[in-house]
């Protein structure tokens, strides 16, 4: 029941939108229990975003969401993860993305609440 939502600055191809999203469902098994078999991605691309009032270098924010608590070591490695995997697959650089955790006690899917 994952979701990871990424907002940055940068155009992202289709192909780098699915580099992105299978990479993404790797980097969720830090978390115990959680795979790509339920984790939903959205990819907000040619966002405006100032990072320290400075919009001149490519940035992102990226949310994850978690049924149950977030796990501090897991977010830790989830955060390398995310990190490396934009500064490859679209050059930002680490310095200049933020990574928000936020774990959710109710989770609705398929008519129901797990």
């Amino acid at each position: 029941m994952p979701y990871i939502n990424l907002k940055t600055t940068k155009k992202v191809t289709d192909e780098k939108c699915v580099a992105i999203k299978a990479a993404f469902g790797k980097a969720i098994e830090c978390f115990p229990g959680k795979n790509e078999a339920y984790l939903m991605v959205c990819i907000e691309d040619e966002r405006k975003l100032w990072f320290a009032g400075d919009d001149s270098r490519d940035s992102a924010v990226v949310d994850v969401q978690l049924l149950g608590a977030v796990n501090p070591s897991a977010s830790n490695d989830m955060t390398a993860e995310i990190c490396n995997i934009l500064e490859n697959e679209l050059g930002i650089s680490p310095s200049r993305i933020y990574v928000k955790y936020e774990g959710y006690d109710d989770w609705g899917w398929n008519g129901r609440n797990f």
